[in-house]
């Protein structure tokens, strides 16, 4: 089974920023447990911080993958395009939020792209990540 995980703006900082809110640990570090804890799957990791690089990376992935795991970042609340690329591609997606966006700032409440999505896990910190592979398995199961 094939999951990318795709991590949006500022995600490169995980670690550093605002630690209150989304933790101490790296995504790398996160990435390597996570690589560890499923060898048997096909799990790739990319990040950016630019619209244009994720729609890109969701048409690059969204024939071949069995699952896409997306964290927007800021994105989900305000694009539309990236909303329109999931709709484009077969590849189911799963939105992951670290915080609990309905417990921030009320720009955050809502997202573009939660309606086109397969599951949104939110405010579960980086195990959301892990929940959302959980939800692939769980799928390729059934």
């Amino acid at each position: 089974m094939k999951i990318n995980i795709i991590n949006g703006p500022n995600l490169n900082l995980l670690g550093k920023r605002e630690p209150q809110i989304y933790g101490q640990e790296t995504f790398v570090d996160f990435f390597e447990r996570l690589y560890k804890l499923y060898p048997q799957l096909d799990l790739n990791y990319f990040q950016s911080n630019s619209e244009g690089v994720i729609i890109d990376k969701l048409h690059d992935f969204g024939f071949s993958a069995d699952g896409i795991i997306l964290n927007a970042g800021a994105y989900s609340h305000t694009s539309i395009a990236i909303a329109d690329a999931i709709k484009a591609i077969p590849s189911p997606v799963v939105e992951v939020h670290i915080s609990n966006v309905f417990a921030r700032e009320d720009y955050r409440h809502h997202s573009m792209l939660s309606a086109h999505c397969a599951g949104v896990i939110v405010g579960c910190g980086l195990e959301g990540y892990r929940l959302a592979i959980e939800l692939f398995l769980m799928r390729q199961g059934s």
